[in-house]
């Protein structure tokens, strides 16, 4: 069978490997094309378009670089067309593949969508698009099963959480500090972010309380879509290292960790490494931003508690002054054993692994009796 894959993001490009491997091995006769990165294409895809070419962040980025959106969006539809795929695979990346799925499923294509568009968050009005233009939604938070079910009627698939798998099956690289060239300090992770928007606001604060803490090691976890020398500018008279593909390395090494919100915050829980969280973005993004999203958390890890367990730093409260506060707090072991109790109950929620595998099966299965 034909399978399309489109996702827009790092993170999209390794769940997206995961699951064509997945169901390779289901389907010996399968094909697959695909908007993703490295690890699809080495998984076996046949790659349209880089997602390095179509991050765009916050609401002032995407109005700018709309011709190129629009222009994106018209190649997906023809590319489509032409491939004519038994099913369409959405990976997260709402603004376009809610796009392209309301277009296919007028035009009579199947389209799977696997790790939901962050609605509970803000544009819940996506969901109506989303009842209209989906065959099936499988999910990977487990507050979002009954979110849509219960909220909006919607039947959805929990198949638990895909990093518990990465995360599990990552083995601990004994010589990572002598290769990197690390100190024998403790380390303290710095995860600026996963798009140069997010670095360029983060990093400079990370690398300013660095200096404030000269008994640690502060060290970059470089994003995979993102080159070193993007990071250059940041780091002039800085002696800070980048580590670069080797994040769940650096965060199995690592006493504690700052890190900007989004998946990081649950990686880095399931690495049971204690952290603060910061965010910080331009002023019309935020603006803009307060109006449409109503969350009592950013983080994942407080959203799936549904409680306060990690510190969040947001906006004009995310200085140098506030993040050192909140680290030297951090730096207290009873501090670090709350924060270690409330991994352990995350993990409890998040399922036995294999999201790829479960999601896989369940999409051949539903091809097979289309």
């Amino acid at each position: 069978m034909k399978y399309y894959l489109i996702s827009g993001e790092a993170s999209g490009d390794l769940h997206g490997a995961h699951l064509i491997k997945a169901l390779k091995k289901l389907d010996a006769q399968s094909e697959f094309r695909a908007w993703g990165g490295d690890l699809m294409n080495e998984a076996g895809a046949n790659i349209v378009k880089h997602y390095k070419e179509l991050a765009f962040m916050g609401f002032w980025e995407v109005i700018s670089n709309l011709p190129t959106i629009l222009i994106n969006l018209k190649k997906c539809k023809k590319d489509i067309i032409r491939f004519q795929p038994d099913v369409i695979i959405y990976i997260d990346y709402p603004g376009f593949n809610l796009r392209i799925a309301k277009w296919s499923k007028s035009n009579g294509f199947l389209n799977h969508y696997y790790i939901s568009p962050q609605v509970w968050a803000w544009k819940e009005n996506r969901i109506k698009i989303m009842k209209q233009s989906l065959d099936a939604l499988y999910v990977i938070l487990p507050f979002e099963k009954k979110y849509f079910e219960e909220k909006h009627q919607f039947d959805v698939d929990y198949v638990g959480n895909p990093l518990i798998n990465y995360v599990s099956k990552h083995t601990k690289n004994e010589t990572f500090l002598q290769k990197n060239q690390l100190e024998g300090k403790p380390i303290i992770a710095l995860l600026p972010g996963s798009r140069i928007q997010e670095i360029s606001k983060m990093l400079p604060l990370f690398i300013s309380v660095s200096k404030r803490f000269k008994e640690y090691q502060f060290v970059i976890a470089g994003a995979p879509g993102i080159d070193s020398i993007q990071y250059k500018p940041y780091l002039i008279n800085s002696s800070l290292k980048i580590v670069k593909g080797f994040t769940y390395d650096l965060l199995q090494h690592s006493s504690l960790a700052i890190v900007t919100s989004g998946t990081a915050t649950l990686e880095t829980a399931l690495f049971n490494v204690p952290q603060l969280v910061c965010y910080k973005t331009s002023k019309i993004n935020y603006w803009i931003g307060k109006k449409i999203i109503k969350l009592s958390y950013i983080s994942l890890v407080n959203l799936i508690l549904n409680r306060f367990a990690i510190t969040e730093l947001i906006q004009q409260n995310c200085t140098v002054s506030n993040i050192s506060k909140e680290l030297n707090l951090l730096l207290d072991f009873k501090r670090q054993k709350e924060m270690r109790k409330a991994y352990l109950e995350i993990k409890s929620f998040l399922g036995n692994g294999e999201a790829s595998v479960k999601t896989a099966s369940m999409i051949y299965k539903r091809i097979r009796k289309n």
